[in-house]
């Protein structure tokens, strides 16, 4: 496996709720920049709900990346997975098996996002 690790910026928008009913679940647009060895924009949708104890909460959201990792050119997608339990958080963004297009055909991996001071890094492990 090799690694990819960098920064890069987000922008989450606000959707108003699906059909037009509040069902207590929040839903945002994507958008992403990144740098360093993946050098691609991305973007995608989540899915959030609260739960009814404080720093409980979960999100899934897919993520289409377009640009290039380590000079290689193509796109994939992303799924993430996450959680957080009564303050505990748990993440899983796993690259989609068979989304890789172009110089990124075959792309398997995982994703880490850590946040530190407001900004945002992520340290990619893939093969292809």
């Amino acid at each position: 496996m090799a690694n990819a690790s960098g920064s890069f910026e987000v922008k989450l928008v606000p959707q108003a709720p699906a059909g037009g009913e509040d069902l207590g679940l929040s839903r945002m647009t994507i958008d992403k920049q990144f740098h360093g060895p993946l050098e691609a924009i991305s973007q995608g949708q989540m899915l959030a709900a609260q739960g009814s104890v404080k720093g409980s909460a979960g999100y899934v959201a897919i993520e289409r990346v377009s640009g290039k990792l380590d000079g290689r050119a193509g796109t994939f997608v992303l799924q993430h997975t996450g959680t957080m339990n009564r303050g505990t958080p748990s993440l899983s963004i796993t690259v989609v098996p068979d989304s890789g297009t172009g110089g990124l055909t075959g792309l398997t991996g995982k994703m880490a996002i850590e946040i530190e001071g407001g900004k945002h890094s992520y340290s990619f492990d893939y093969s292809l």
